[in-house]
């Protein structure tokens, strides 16, 4: 019995020792100091923007597109694409055989409106005479006064019918109506043109007057005002300045969009059609905490940052409000003045040992766990 007892202690004793041998890692990984970059939150302001996408088109009245008035053949289109026109520059001019036969047609209903009213106010007064004298019946009378008054209508109708077709006459010739240059050039003189803008001759733009056409989310119109400044830019192109000018009223159902439109506050080298990015300052918070975007961790939909405390860091869960990709306001849970970890609090165990050497990796955006 005392042989098979000490065999029991030394077995417990062994089994005590192996369970102090795993225990002693896990100690030292607890102990072990973490090095992590850190920034102070400060106070500051911070801006919401919508980032959007849109279109470069001339701005309303900008923007002309010459077409025929009637089927008819191009005698003459001086300018060509590219060219530089001032106003009152001859643009196109039509040759329309109907529109001239017309216009003769309605000079001649004048001439015979006009004879029939002279024989109807002769035929008038004669049968007033003979009614007066009572050699005439009233009958007659009427008739004749009703003549007159068709002729003078029927005159009125060929003088209407001659100024309607004199208006389409006078638009054989096209002139430039504001300054700029000839955006797209589709016919040559001699070419047969349909009329409408399904058969465009030319088009005419202002260079100087030039807008963005973008539609922004639903949820950021309320916050979009006119006069908001933005940024339009293409990829690797310096960016352009322009405000808004103006925002619809009503909402696309099908897309949760509504248009915008945005000028350019100067000269601009982006050609119309061009897509572009923009960016729309929305709202602007002053005087709030900041921290780095890469101080941010997110657990699901929780926010938290890590201070460093001595030697520690502390996990924080915090309130956050605007983002704009550099910085991120904190609401709640974070005073301006503390030292917040910006790279290497990824997996870090709250209360865990860190030291403050190194630095933060160029670039690196908000973590998450």
């Amino acid at each position: 019995m005392t042989a098979r007892f000490r065999i029991a202690a030394t077995f417990a004793a062994l089994t005590a020792l192996t369970a102090c041998g795993r225990g002693a890692p896990e100690e030292v990984e607890t102990e072990a100091v973490v090095p992590v970059s850190v920034e102070a939150a400060t106070t500051g302001s911070i801006q919401r923007a919508a980032n959007v996408t849109g279109i470069v088109e001339p701005a309303p009245g900008a923007d002309l597109l010459v077409s025929a008035p009637a089927s008819a053949r191009i005698a003459e289109i001086p300018k060509a694409e590219g060219d530089t026109v001032r106003t009152g520059d001859l643009l196109v001019r039509f040759e329309i055989p109907s529109l001239a036969a017309d216009t003769a047609s309605k000079r001649a209903e004048i001439e015979r409106s006009e004879a029939r009213i002279r024989n109807a106010v002769s035929a008038q007064a004669r049968a007033r005479d003979l009614f007066d004298r009572g050699v005439g019946a009233r009958r007659d009378l009427e008739d004749a006064e009703r003549d007159l008054a068709d002729a003078q209508a029927a005159l009125a109708e060929a003088k209407a019918g001659l100024a309607a077709a004199s208006t389409i006459e006078g638009r054989t010739s096209v002139r430039a109506t504001f300054d700029g240059l000839v955006a797209k050039r589709s016919h040559n003189p001699g070419d047969l043109v349909e009329p409408g803008a399904a058969d465009p001759v030319l088009r005419v733009i202002d260079p100087h007057r030039l807008e963005v056409a973008a539609s922004v989310p639903f949820a950021d119109v309320p916050a979009i005002a006119p006069g908001a400044v933005a940024r339009v830019s293409i990829s690797g192109a310096s960016p352009e300045t322009a405000k808004v000018v103006s925002r619809a009223a009503a909402v696309d159902p099908a897309t949760g969009t509504a248009p915008i439109r945005l000028r350019f506050t100067g000269p601009t080298r982006f050609a119309i059609g061009t897509p572009v990015q923009v960016q729309i300052d929305l709202e602007v918070h002053k005087d709030a905490v900041l921290v780095p975007s890469a101080a941010i961790v997110r657990d699901g939909a929780e926010a938290a940052v890590f201070v460093a405390v001595g030697d520690k860091a502390t996990r924080r869960v915090v309130e956050a409000g605007l983002n704009d990709g550099t910085h991120v306001e904190i609401v709640k849970g974070i005073k301006a003045g503390e030292t917040v970890i910006t790279h290497g609090q990824n997996g870090l165990p709250d209360g865990a040992k860190i030291t403050t050497a190194g630095t933060a990796k160029s670039g690196e955006g908000a973590q998450d766990k």
